[in-house]
């Protein structure tokens, strides 16, 4: 049996990709993505510098890492079968505080991230095929089953979704820029979202109203 077939070799081998994220994500907020080294990286780990290039073959995709588990991409399937079992906006909402509970805590490392996926357009690329597309995906075969069983109304799917994760994300942009509103209520946000999403803005209208 191989090492890659051998369930132990498989846990160790992600608990180290584990210790050299954390530490790379530490190293990155504090410096940024141009000023931190793998050697700085590998100090934070407590390890040598060398053995980052066993698990990650550049510092790119050593960031491409990052945003991949702030995403939890591997676990999004999981979230959203999880969200088939129960009420629609329940699920939502509940999704919607551990999504921004991530962000929020970890906004020092989009702040030194995200200015690089900018400007750079090969690992903008990889991040979108890696991540994004992969998350979209999954998001939309979730509506995709929603609307089937008539919890959702038929709506344009691809675009529903990327709407919802473009208002998370631009509120993720709007923090990092120093709104004060944001930063003081962040914790309030998702009912406010599940609340635009469910209800709307126009004012409910009087029951005595439809009564005349």
């Amino acid at each position: 049996m191989s090492n890659t077939d051998d369930p132990i070799a498989k846990q160790l081998i992600a608990l180290r990709r584990t210790q050299i994220l954390e530490a790379a994500t530490k190293v990155f907020a504090e410096k940024g993505f141009h000023r931190a080294t793998t050697k700085d990286i590998a100090r934070a780990a407590g390890i040598a510098e060398g053995t980052i290039y066993t698990y990650f073959a550049s510092k790119t995709d050593l960031l491409l890492g990052i945003l991949d588990r702030l995403n939890e991409t591997e676990q999004r399937p999981e979230h959203f079968s999880v969200g088939l079992e129960g009420d629609f906006r329940v699920f939502l909402l509940a999704y919607l505080r551990q999504r921004t509970a991530t962000l929020w805590s970890n906004a020092e490392v989009f702040r030194a991230i995200v200015p690089e996926l900018l400007v750079n357009p090969e690992m903008r690329e990889k991040y979108y095929q890696q991540v994004i597309e992969p998350t979209m995906q999954v998001a939309e075969e979730y509506f995709r089953v929603q609307i089937r069983q008539g919890q959702l109304r038929e709506v344009d799917v691809p675009l529903t979704v990327r709407a919802m994760a473009g208002m998370v994300l631009g509120l993720l942009i709007l923090q990092l820029l120093g709104d004060q509103q944001l930063a003081s209520q962040w914790e309030q946000l998702p009912e406010v979202l599940s609340t635009l999403l469910f209800d709307g803005l126009k004012a409910q209208e009087e029951h005595g109203h439809a009564e005349q």
